[in-house]
This record gives C-alpha cells, structure tokens and sequence, in this order.
C-alpha cells in the first residue's frame, strides 16, 4: 500500500551499472558527486554485492570481563531508572540517583554472571559483526545512465574514485543484445 504522490520503494535494483565501486564510501560519493551536479539521483541506486557477515575478534571473555561488563551496563541502566525516579520525587533525588545506579549496577552483575555460566565455555571470547560487500554497484534509469556515466567519468578524472566499468555497453531499453 503506497500514500498517493509517495514512489513506491521497490527493493529490486533495476537499471544499468554505471560504475562499480570496491567500497560503499567510493560509491557514496560518486551519488553525491551526481547530487552536486544537479543530476536528478533519484534515479539512482547503489547495490552491494557478494554479501558476507565478517566477525572480527576483539578480546578473550572472562569471568571477570563478563561481571564487569554486566556491572557496567546495569548501572547505565541504573543510572537513566534513578534520573527517572529523581525527577518525579520530591526527597532526596540524589538518593534515588544513587539507589538506581547501585540496583542496576547488582542485578548487571547477576545477569552477567549467569550468562557467562550459561555459555558453559562456548564461546568465550567478544567481537564485532558487520555485514559486508565485495563491490557496490551504481545503477542508474535507463534514460539517464549516459549522462550520468558522463559525470562519473569527470570524477574519475579528478582522481578521487576509480570505478570500474561494466563488462557491458551501455544499451537503450530498445536496444537487445544480439545472440
């Protein structure tokens, strides 16, 4: 269901590449460099390729970085309960501060342990994850894609990103490839 005058987001990329990027901040600012010259880049979309999840270690888990870690999210926890409380009282807010930041800082503590115990050594170190691409493709419309693969030769030349070209030339949606 679309709102009238809203485009619809279809999530299938449509158009033809008009440059093929290594990383999604070179292909950011080849969008952005089309933005910066008035090229209409709602008709563009940048599309990673080759997904892959990548987890990158950061450290041995503990038992003693498991507690304080879980001290240390409760009593941020703790800290925003006690903010809460202290402005709706009309005692001693400080109190309140202080018995939030210390309930949450115990129970972190409690859930920190039994999730560490729980893991049974498992999985005893902490990382990162992130979703990456091998390449970020940028298609354009149809009608648009010699024009924009214009502007993106001029950055090109400016030397700030190299993109590589795809394998085919650009064809009008007349056009079919021959067999």
């Amino acid at each position: 269901m679309t709102t009238q005058g809203m485009p619809s987001m279809d999530p299938r990329p449509s158009g033809l590449t008009i440059g093929i990027y290594d990383t999604y901040r070179e292909a950011q600012r080849a969008v952005d460099y089309l933005s910066d010259e008035k090229f209409p880049v709602e008709h563009t979309t940048i599309v990673g390729n080759n997904l892959r999840q990548v987890e990158k270690i950061t450290g041995r888990l503990t038992w003693g970085r498991a507690l304080a870690a879980g001290v240390a999210s409760g009593a941020w926890f703790g800290l925003f309960v006690g903010l809460l409380l202290g402005l709706f009282t009309s005692g001693n807010w400080l109190a309140a501060l202080v018995t939030g930041v210390v309930l949450g800082a115990f129970f972190g503590l409690v859930f920190g342990g039994l999730g560490y115990a729980q893991s049974a050594g498992r999985r005893d170190f902490t990382s990162r994850t992130a979703v990456v691409a091998t390449t970020y493709d940028v298609l354009c419309d149809f009608k648009f894609a010699e024009e924009a693969r214009n502007h993106l030769a001029k950055l090109a030349l400016k030397g700030e990103v190299s993109p590589r070209m795809p394998e085919q030339p650009l064809q009008t949606p007349l056009q079919q490839p021959h067999d």
